[in-house]
C-alpha cells in the first residue's frame, strides 16, 4: 500500500469510525495527524483531543486488517471513494465551510468538476412542476450544465429524468449510503444514473438512514452547485434547507413562479420577496453564466408558464379545472357555475385528484394542487 493510499484509508478509517465527527477529524487533519495515522497507539491520540473510548475504536478501525476488510466491502458494492485531501476532490465543494472528509459515489466522478445547477423541490409535486422540472433540466444538460439532485419522488425525479434524456448527465446525491437506492421505488433510476451519470454520498455503508443525514445531504447538493433551482417547495420543506445553505455558501438561487394559491409556491414566493432570481424560462439561466452553455447553442425561448397543465385532461375534466383555476371551490359552486350534471362531476373531480392534479380541502372544498 503506498502513501498516497494510506493517506486516503486513514481519512476513510476516520470519517467511518463511531464518535468521530467532522470537526475532530478537522483538528487531525490541520494538526498533521494524517500522515503516518496507522502507526499512531491509542495514546498518541490525545494531542488531537480524542477520548480514550474515540482513541481505542479510531486505533482498531486503522489496523491494516480492518482497512482491507472496508476496501473490500465497497469493491463488493461497487463503490469508490474520494477524500476531501485529494486533487479529484469536486472542487465547488472545497469552498464551503464544512466539506465532506469522504465521498462515495458510483460513476464518473468527473461530473462533479463540471460546471453544474442544482434542481429542487417538494415531494408531492403537481403535474406542472414536474413538466417544468423535467424541461428545464432537459435543456440545461443539452447546453453543458450537469444537473444536481437528491433522487427524492417528486421534483428531484423529474430533474434527474430530464437531464438524462439525450446525451445529458446528472448527479444524485444521496441520504443514505450510495449503494442504497433511496426511496427504493426510484431504484431504476438510480440504475440510469449509475450508468451515465453520478451517485454520491458521503454516508458510510451499512450506516441506517435517519433524518439529519437529510439537512447534511442538501447543504452537498448546494455545495456542488453554481446555482439552485426552486421548482415548487412549501416554506418549511428540505428543499428550502437546500436553498438556506446555498445562500450561507454565496450561491446564487433561482425560483420558477407558481399560482400565489397553491401551497407549493409559498416558498418560491418567499424567496422571491427575499431578492431570488425568478425563471421563466431558461434563458434566465443562461444570462447568469454565458461562459458556460456550449457554444452555437441557443435555448428555447418559450417560458415555462406556457406549459398547459390541462392538455391531456378530457373534456369534462378541462371544465372542472378551468373553474378552480379560478378560486377553489365547493361541489355546489361547482354546480352552479354549470359546470357538469352531478355525476359527471364526481367522476371528473375523482379522476383530477387520482392524477394529483385537485385536492379536497375540509368542507367539501375542491382546489387546484
Amino acid at each position: 500500500m503506498n502513501e498516497a493510499l494510506n493517506l486516503t484509508e486513514a481519512m476513510i478509517a476516520m470519517h467511518e469510525t463511531e464518535g468521530i465527527g467532522w470537526k475532530t477529524i478537522d483538528r487531525i487533519v490541520k494538526g498533521g495527524g494524517v500522515e503516518g495515522a496507522q502507526q499512531r497507539r491509542e495514546a498518541d491520540w490525545k494531542e488531537f483531543g480524542l477520548y480514550p473510548k474515540q482513541a481505542a475504536k479510531l486505533t482498531a478501525r486503522l489496523r491494516p486488517e480492518a482497512v482491507e476488510a472496508a476496501r473490500r466491502r465497497r469493491e463488493r458494492a461497487g463503490l469508490e471513494a474520494v477524500t476531501a485531501l485529494e486533487p479529484e476532490y469536486p472542487h465547488l465543494l472545497t469552498k464551503i465551510a464544512d466539506p465532506p472528509w469522504v465521498l462515495y459515489y458510483i460513476g464518473s466522478l468527473e461530473l462533479a468538476n463540471r460546471p453544474t445547477v442544482a434542481i429542487v423541490g417538494t415531494r408531492m409535486a403537481t403535474s406542472y412542476g414536474r413538466r417544468v422540472a423535467e424541461d428545464l433540466a432537459a435543456e440545461c444538460a443539452r447546453g453543458g450544465l450537469t444537473i444536481v439532485s437528491g433522487l427524492a419522488k417528486g421534483i428531484d425525479t423529474a430533474a434527474h429524468i430530464g437531464a438524462l434524456k439525450g446525451p445529458g448527465s446528472t448527479i444524485a446525491v444521496l441520504a443514505t449510503p450510495a449503494d442504497t437506492p433511496y426511496p427504493y421505488e426510484n431504484r431504476a433510476l438510480y440504475r440510469d444514473i449509475a450508468g451515465r451519470g453520478l451517485i454520491l454520498s458521503e454516508t458510510p455503508q451499512g450506516t441506517p438512514l435517519h433524518p439529519g443525514q437529510f439537512p447534511l445531504r442538501n447543504r452537498i447538493i448546494a455545495g456542488l452547485s453554481l446555482g439552485t433551482v426552486v421548482v415548487e417547495a412549501a416554506e418549511r420543506s428540505g428543499a428550502m434547507i437546500t436553498v438556506d445553505k446555498a445562500i450561507e455558501m454565496n450561491r446564487d438561487v433561482f425560483v420558477v413562479p407558481g399560482p400565489i394559491t397553491s401551497p407549493r409556491s409559498k416558498g418560491p414566493l418567499a424567496l422571491l420577496r427575499t431578492g431570488a432570481k425568478p425563471v421563466m424560462g431558461l434563458q434566465d439561466i443562461v444570462k447568469e453564466y454565458p461562459y458556460i452553455f456550449r457554444q452555437g447553442w441557443q435555448p428555447s425561448q418559450a417560458p415555462f408558464a406556457a406549459v398547459d397543465p390541462m392538455e391531456n385532461l378530457s373534456p369534462s375534466e378541462k371544465k372542472v379545472y378551468a373553474l378552480l383555476i379560478e378560486e377553489p371551490k365547493t361541489i355546489d359552486e361547482l354546480t352552479d357555475a354549470g359546470a357538469l350534471e352531478i355525476g359527471e362531476l364526481h367522476a371528473s373531480l375523482l379522476s383530477l385528484r387520482v392524477k394529483r392534479m385537485v385536492e379536497q380541502r375540509p368542507g367539501s372544498v375542491y382546489a387546484i394542487i
